[in-house]
């Protein structure tokens, strides 16, 4: 990897936003999900939770083009599992769904801990979610049809939190923690090494400023074990 590349990855880090997650209810289309997920790393978006009862994830790798290496994707049985856990650490539910009291999309404020939920396009969001939901919002339509494909909503909304984040700052200096920064800087610029030590149990070691293994006696005796 070149120091170019490093550098590159170094400046995605201070990016990401650790308060702003997304979970797909039950969508199931490959290109919608990779889409999705694409949208999440262009924003800064750590975290998508993937909720299906299948033991797989099907999205298209064509279409997000190496995005799934950036944003850390869960697949979960139930909807509840990831709600009741960002619910708990004082995040916002905003869900995209048309409902008798659904306000503009850009009315809510995206500088709070935020978890977009976006629902398929025919079934929409789940029963099992709703009492979690603290804002149902909606994209106002000029036209005939009645709903965006989810992945084009996505990318619409968040849109809208990364404008709304960036005029806060957000984006001015790194909000990750220096212990997560660290655990994705090497994971990113390692990822075989980082193989590696969680095979083995072993901590990551310190990268020098070019993202090389700081120490030069590391590997000898780390490949002892």
């Amino acid at each position: 990897m070149t120091l170019e590349r490093y550098s590159k990855i170094v400046e995605v880090l201070s990016y990401r936003q650790p308060d702003l997650a997304v979970i797909t209810d039950s969508v199931y289309k490959g290109k919608n999900l990779s889409a999705i997920i694409r949208t999440c790393d262009a924003v800064g978006v750590m975290d998508l939770y993937s909720v299906s009862q299948n033991d797989f994830f099907g999205a298209n790798r064509g279409t997000s083009v190496g995005a799934h290496k950036w944003v850390n994707t869960q697949l979960c049985k139930t909807i509840s599992q990831p709600l009741e856990a960002l619910k708990s650490t004082g995040h916002q539910i905003v869900a995209a769904e048309v409902t008798a009291t659904s306000k503009d999309y850009r009315q809510v404020d995206y500088t709070k801990p935020t978890v977009l939920v976006l629902g398929a396009e025919l079934e929409g969001i789940s029963d099992e979610a709703q009492p979690y939901i603290d804002h149902s919002i909606t994209i106002p339509m000029m036209g005939m049809v009645e709903s965006y494909n989810v992945s084009v909503a996505a990318a619409i909304i968040l849109s809208e939190a990364r404008r709304q984040r960036e005029d806060a700052g957000y984006y001015a200096a790194r909000r990750l923690s220096d212990e997560v920064y660290s655990k994705l800087l090497f994971e990113w610029k390692q990822p075989v090494l980082a193989a590696y030590c969680q095979k083995h149990q072993l901590d990551y070691p310190e990268l020098d400023d070019e993202g090389d293994v700081a120490d030069p006696k590391w590997h000898q005796q780390a490949m002892g074990n």
